[in-house]
C-alpha cells in the first residue's frame, strides 16, 4: 500500500486549500495529503522534511507506535566516546557557552556523532511537561532517522545540510510537541564529524535557534579543522580584517606539497569549491601565491593584505603547525636563501633540486651568476618535464619542489620570451 502511495506522490495534484494560514494548519494539511491521500504536499512543508517522511515510510510503518529511545550498549558507547574524543574536546568551550546562554530556557544542547548517537547533552533535569526529553536527552541514545524518524539531527546526519523540524513535522506522533534545529560539523576530509542540535519540548524556541546553532557549529568545525591539521600551514583570511578570529573567517589548510588540503565553508565561498583531483589543488593556481610567499606571512603577527588570483583583496594571517612526525615545509618549497636540508650527493635528482633551490635564492637575493644558474635550472626542469611526459606533478616530486614553484618558473620563462619578442 505504501508503494502504491509513493507511485502517486508527485503525480496527483494537491487539492486547493484556502484556510491553511498558520504553520500548524499547513503541517496538518501536509500530513493528511501525504499519509492519507498519497499526495505530495508541495509548498506546505520544507523539502528536507518531505524527503525524510518518504525515507521513514520505508522503515517505519506505524507512526503511532511508542519509540523506545534506548541507549546503545555500554561497549558501543565506550567506543563511540573514544572515537569522538577530539570532537568533544574542541567543542567543550562552545557547548559551555551555549548552555550558559540558554540556561533560562527549557532548551537542550545536544551533540551527536556522525551516526546519530548522543555524545553530549545539557545536564538539566527534564520538567514534568517534558516527558520525551526525559527519555531522549541522555548520552548514548541513538536519535538517528532510522531509529526515531524525522528530527532535525536525523535529517542533518542523513543529508549533511542544516535544518529545523517543527512540531508535527516530526514523523512519529510521540514527537509532535518537539522543536529542534540542527547543523553539521565536518572534518578535514569533508566528511560529517557530528551534528549540533537545539531541542525544546512543549514550547517554542522564542529566538532564532537555526542561526544560533549554525553559528556555534561553524565555530566548532573551525576548531576541529585546525586541531586535525597537525602538518599544515593554516591560513586565516577575509575581505575585512575585523572578521579574522570570528566564525565568519575563511580558513585553508596548506599541505607541505603546496596543495590546499581543505577549506572551510567561508573559504570555499571566497575561493570556490576545491577540485576533486588533488593535483588540481595547487596553492599558487588557486590563491595566486606560491608556498614560500605564504610561509613568509607566518613571520608576521598582524594580518597582511594579499591579492588573490581572482583579483579579490583579502587580509591574511598564517600559522604553521608542527606535526609530531617532523614534517618540514623546507623540503617542500625552495626557501629564499636556504638549501634543502639533505646530503649533497652527485645524483641527477639531487642536482636538479639543488639547482632549483639555488636559482630561487639567486632570484630573491640577486646573487652573482644568476643568469648561469637560471639557464641551468631551466634545462634541468625541462628535461625532467620531458621525462615525465609533461606531467608537472610528477616532475615536481622528482625535483623535490612544489608545483607552484614550477608553474612560477614556466610563467617567468614565457613572460621573458614575450618581452624579448617585443
Amino acid at each position: 500500500m505504501a508503494h502504491d502511495m509513493f507511485d502517486r506522490l508527485g503525480t496527483a495534484d494537491a487539492p486547493r486549500q484556502l484556510f491553511a494560514n498558520t504553520p500548524a494548519q499547513r503541517v496538518a494539511l501536509a500530513r493528511r495529503q501525504f499519509f492519507e491521500e498519497g499526495v505530495r504536499p508541495s509548498g506546505l512543508i520544507g523539502e528536507a522534511v518531505l524527503q525524510s517522511w518518504m525515507r521513514c515510510t520505508r522503515t517505519h510503518a506505524d507512526r503511532q507506535r511508542i519509540v523506545p529511545f534506548d541507549a546503545v550498549t555500554p561497549s558501543r558507547l565506550h567506543a563511540t566516546l573514544a572515537r569522538n574524543r577530539e570532537l568533544l574536546e574542541v567543542a567543550r568551550q562552545e557547548l559551555g557557552q551555549m548552555e550558559h546562554a540558554l540556561a533560562g530556557t527549557d532548551c537542550r544542547v545536544i551533540l551527536t556523532d556522525r551516526e546519530g548517537v548522543i555524545v553530549h547533552v545539557t545536564h538539566q533535569p527534564a520538567a514534568a511537561h517534558q516527558p520525551v526529553l526525559r527519555k531522549t536527552a541522555r548520552v548514548g541514545v541513538n536519535i538517528s532517522e532510522r531509529i526515531v524518524g524525522t528530527t532535525a539531527p536525523g535529517i542533518v546526519a542523513s543529508t549533511g545540510q542544516a535544518c529545523t523540524v517543527d512540531g508535527a513535522e516530526h514523523y512519529f506522533d510521540v514527537l509532535r510537541e518537539m522543536q529542534c534545529a540542527a547543523a553539521p560539523i565536518r572534518d578535514v576530509t569533508g566528511r560529517l564529524a557530528g551534528v549540533l542540535d537545539l531541542t525544546v519540548e512543549a514550547r517554542r524556541f522564542g529566538f532564532d535557534a537555526a542561526s544560533m546553532v549554525s553559528l556555534y557549529a561553524t565555530t566548532i568545525e573551525n576548531r576541529l579543522l585546525q586541531a586535525q591539521s597537525r602538518d599544515h600551514l593554516i591560513l586565516r583570511f577575509q575581505a575585512s580584517p575585523t572578521l579574522l578570529g570570528t566564525p565568519l573567517e575563511a580558513l585553508a589548510g596548506i599541505a607541505p606539497d603546496g596543495t590546499i588540503a581543505w577549506l572551510n565553508n567561508a573559504g570555499a565561498r571566497l575561493l570556490g569549491r576545491l577540485p576533486e583531483a588533488a593535483d588540481e589543488r595547487d596553492v599558487e593556481c588557486l590563491l595566486g601565491h606560491d608556498l614560500a610567499s605564504l610561509l613568509r606571512l607566518g613571520r608576521r603577527e598582524s594580518a597582511q593584505p594579499l591579492r588573490l588570483a581572482s583579483g579579490l583583496g583579502v587580509w591574511v594571517q598564517a600559522h604553521l603547525k608542527g606535526g609530531a612526525d617532523g614534517v618540514d615545509f623546507k623540503h617542500a618549497v625552495a626557501m629564499p636563501g636556504a638549501l634543502p636540508s639533505m646530503p649533497i650527493e652527485h645524483t641527477a635528482d639531487k642536482a636538479v633540486t639543488e639547482a632549483c633551490t639555488i636559482t630561487t635564492a639567486a632570484d630573491n637575493e640577486q646573487a652573482p651568476h644568476t643568469e648561469t644558474l637560471r639557464e641551468h635550472s631551466r634545462k634541468l626542469i625541462e628535461e625532467t618535464l620531458v621525462a615525465h611526459g609533461g606531467n608537472v606533478s610528477q616532475a615536481a616530486r622528482q625535483l623535490n619542489v612544489s608545483r607552484g614553484t614550477l608553474y612560477r618558473r614556466m610563467r617567468g620563462w614565457r613572460e621573458s620570451e614575450g618581452l624579448a619578442a617585443d
